[in-house]
């Protein structure tokens, strides 16, 4: 049976927001990228920390979690942010392109509903910066249900931090055997490169 799902965010868990003196954390590195359907001309300026690449590629290689990119960048995760950290292509969230003025129209993160349906009865542990108390009380009411879930809240000019990896570890080293994602979640979408 499949490990737990470990859904990763990207902006500010992997990419960090900048501080208000447009500063980014000196672990970083700048990459010029070129998201789907924007023009080559007009590239979007990124700093990933080259060290998360092998921290989540390690992580995966416990069995503990099958990682999935959960991500408003989308297939992109798989096709451009992952490979610049040397992670191979990871499943992904298809998530819609929400026409939204919040990240919180219904006083929770946009993402969750589609993640909730995505998941169906799997285990997840969640890495997003932009959980509210709605979010962690639904993680709590799922794993009441007997849907263990973990959500992990970096912040967002700082992103992700090895605790955060270790925590996800810890949790899933003591789920109890059985715990595990099982059969592919509805909608499940194939490793990007089978997409």
């Amino acid at each position: 049976m499949r490990a737990p799902y470990l859904l990763v965010d990207i902006d500010g868990v992997l990419i960090p927001f900048p501080t208000k003196g447009g500063g980014t954390p000196p672990t970083h590195v700048r990459h010029d990228v070129v998201p789907t359907g924007r023009n080559p001309d007009d590239p979007v300026t990124i700093w990933l920390d080259p060290t998360h690449g092998p921290l989540l590629m390690d992580t995966a290689r416990t069995g503990l979690v099958t990682p999935v990119w959960c991500t408003s960048w989308r297939q992109d995760a798989a096709t451009m942010i992952g490979p610049l950290l040397g992670i191979p292509p990871f499943l992904y969230v298809d998530l819609p392109r929400p026409r939204i003025t919040t990240s919180h129209p219904h006083g929770y993160l946009w993402k969750r509903d589609h993640v909730a349906a995505w998941l169906h009865e799997a285990p997840a542990a969640w890495i997003d910066d932009d959980f509210t108390r709605l979010d962690h009380e639904w993680a709590v009411r799922r794993t009441a249900a007997g849907l263990p879930t973990l959500l992990i809240q970096p912040d967002p000019h700082i992103g992700l931090l090895p605790e955060h990896v270790a925590k996800v570890r810890e949790w899933a080293s003591g789920l109890p055997p059985g715990e595990s994602a099982g059969s592919r979640p509805q909608g499940e979408p194939k490793p990007a490169d089978a997409a």
